[in-house]
């Protein structure tokens, strides 16, 4: 990704200084009694794995959390593509620091990089089309900040960060407030943050429906790619439109080819594989 998004700080602090005392408590055990606190090192990342590398300044956060000087040179920018044996990152400092951060730092690099590839390979399929690939909530919990952080550096885009940020409309919502129009009329009148109002529907009646209310984004939901593009021939361009459910590397292109806007991919954070990556010591 050419440009690298922006890092929620706050959030990510809590996120390190929660997962530091998860795994410190009172103190690491083996490395406090093997290494004197000023005796140092040198280590660095390798890539063992083909893949985009993302979580580069938030593993220096969490090195920096215990030792506010230890060195930390990258070898590549956050979103390059490394490939096995890559070098991704060189590091100084003391023993005890680089020992007691390596777990977390990896925990965190392997797991956003992973996102990030995963991200890259679903742009990769859409190349050429005007179609955005959304991420979802479907996020590993307390960790959304950082993994939505990730989707971008891969080059996908974020949906809504959560339930505050937007207004979607499911298939519960729809059955308890009483039908789509009852929901979307409901909402207009409750609406005072001006939110754009996102439908789910399953069916064509449904997208009449959510058209005529006056939804401003219509979600295609597990529709094969000729009903969607029926869908998206309804709507006719008086709405934004979405395809979700069930979409994969496969079927992304096919979906994205109908016409609509977006294509919303929770396998983006809720299905992806870590890179492999690797600390080492000189």
């Amino acid at each position: 990704m050419k440009n690298t998004p922006e890092i929620n700080w706050p959030q990510v602090d809590a996120i390190i200084k929660n997962a530091l005392h998860e795994d410190i408590r009172d103190g690491d055990a083996t490395t406090e009694a093997l290494f004197e606190p000023d005796e140092t090192a040198k280590a660095y990342m390798l890539a063992k794995d083909n893949g985009i590398i993302a979580g580069l300044p938030i593993a220096e956060r969490v090195f920096k959390t215990l030792q506010e000087d230890i060195v930390w040179q990258p070898a590549v920018n956050e979103g390059g593509r490394v490939k096995p044996r890559d070098l991704i990152v060189e590091m100084s400092g003391s023993k005890r620091t680089l020992l007691t951060g390596e777990r977390l730092a990896l925990n965190i690099m392997q797991r956003l990089s992973g996102i990030a590839t995963m991200a890259s390979q679903y742009m990769a399929e859409i190349d050429g089309l005007d179609v955005k690939i959304l991420d979802t909530r479907k996020t590993l919990p307390g960790l959304r900040v950082m993994e939505k952080y990730a989707v971008a550096v891969g080059g996908a885009t974020n949906h809504r960060f959560g339930l505050f940020d937007g207004i979607m409309i499911k298939d519960n919502h729809i059955k308890l407030a009483g039908g789509i129009s009852k929901a979307v009329a409901i909402l207009r009148a409750n609406n005072p943050k001006g939110l754009q109002i996102e439908v789910e529907t399953s069916n064509h009646d449904e997208v009449r429906e959510a058209l005529a209310a006056g939804a401003d984004i219509i979600m295609l939901d597990n529709m094969p790619p000729d009903m969607m593009r029926e869908a998206v021939e309804i709507i006719d361009g008086k709405a934004l439109v979405e395809a979700s459910g069930g979409i994969n590397l496969h079927t992304v292109r096919a979906a994205a080819e109908t016409g609509v806007d977006f294509v919303s991919v929770g396998a983006l954070t809720h299905s992806v594989q870590a890179l492999d990556i690797g600390m080492y010591f000189r």
